[in-house]
């Protein structure tokens, strides 16, 4: 349990501080100053101190529900190896998953209980990329699976001492890593939000508590999903080196962002069924006949 809290408490400020460190980048390349890298602390702090405006027990249950699956995830995450991971027993890709995709449900659940029709319109997007983003992504997990026989996290970190994933299946890891951006809801991939056309969409009706928990939430998320690239494909290791991986990853991601234009949804389903679905198809193929490098 003392490893469970250090992985969410490190998650909150590290999350927090690189999404800040973030708009500083995004702000240079744009040829801007930006806010100090210090404003998503006082945003979530300032959010959590406000009373809450509430649409109904389903949207308040939405939003508890959201937050408890992006906690039990994170929860769970091996932080590089064995030594970092809180519960061995259960750090199974198919039990992250599943956990992951009960804090999304509650956001939908919640957001569409509010009634306001730019959050339907936002969940509805959502739900759309992530049937977009997850069908290369799972075909990519399961060659994965397939070749070393296991789908725990720690015994895959354990299992590329020798060589990364990146360099022994690269086809997997580049679908991978473009299936993490759409995760993230990173450009061209922020469908769902797209505050110039839906006013921040699931997020319209949040106000008070309830956005700094749903900021909080996304700050879990983003954990998982990096921490997930990066002891899958990129070995793990040491807490230090671990944490130096997710740097890079978050930084290569937020560079991509700030370069590129948003797709609208048919484009997005359109690229992601099609040279990532058909890479991950051929890296699968390469797995299955024992061809990787």
């Amino acid at each position: 349990m003392l490893k469970a809290m250090f992985n969410l408490v490190l998650a909150f400020f590290l999350v927090l501080s690189l999404e800040g460190i973030a708009r500083k980048i995004v702000a240079r390349v744009q040829r801007r100053i930006g806010p100090p890298w210090y404003q998503n602390f006082i945003d979530v702090f300032k959010a959590l101190s406000k009373h809450p405006f509430s649409n109904g027990w389903i949207f308040d249950f939405g939003v508890i529900m959201a937050l408890g699956g992006a906690i039990a995830t994170a929860m769970l995450m091996p932080l590089g190896s064995l030594k970092w991971t809180p519960f061995p027993n259960t750090d199974n890709f198919f039990v992250i998953v599943y956990l992951f995709t009960v804090g999304a449900l509650g956001m939908a659940m919640g957001m569409v209980g509010s009634g306001n029709p730019w959050a339907s319109i936002g969940i509805s997007r959502a739900l759309t990329q992530m049937l977009g983003y997850e069908l290369p992504f799972l075909v990519v997990m399961t060659s994965v699976i397939f070749n070393y026989k296991t789908a725990s996290i720690h015994q895959l970190v354990a299992l590329q001492s020798g060589k990364w994933n990146l360099f022994v299946m690269p086809l997997g890891a580049v679908v991978a890593f473009i299936s993490l951006i759409g995760m993230m809801g990173k450009k061209p991939f922020d469908i769902a939000i797209a505050p110039a056309e839906i006013a921040s969409g699931p997020m319209v009706e949040l106000s008070g508590k309830y956005l700094g928990l749903l900021q909080i939430m996304h700050d879990f998320s983003l954990f998982v999903e990096i921490s997930l690239f990066v002891n899958v494909f990129l070995g793990g290791g040491s807490l230090g080196w671990f944490l130096i991986k997710f740097v890079v990853v978050w930084v290569l991601a937020v560079l991509i962002s700030a370069v590129l234009p948003r797709f609208r949804i048919e484009q997005m389903l359109k690229f992601y069924w099609g040279v990532p679905l058909g890479l991950a198809f051929l890296n699968a193929l390469f797995v299955l006949f024992g061809l990787t490098l």
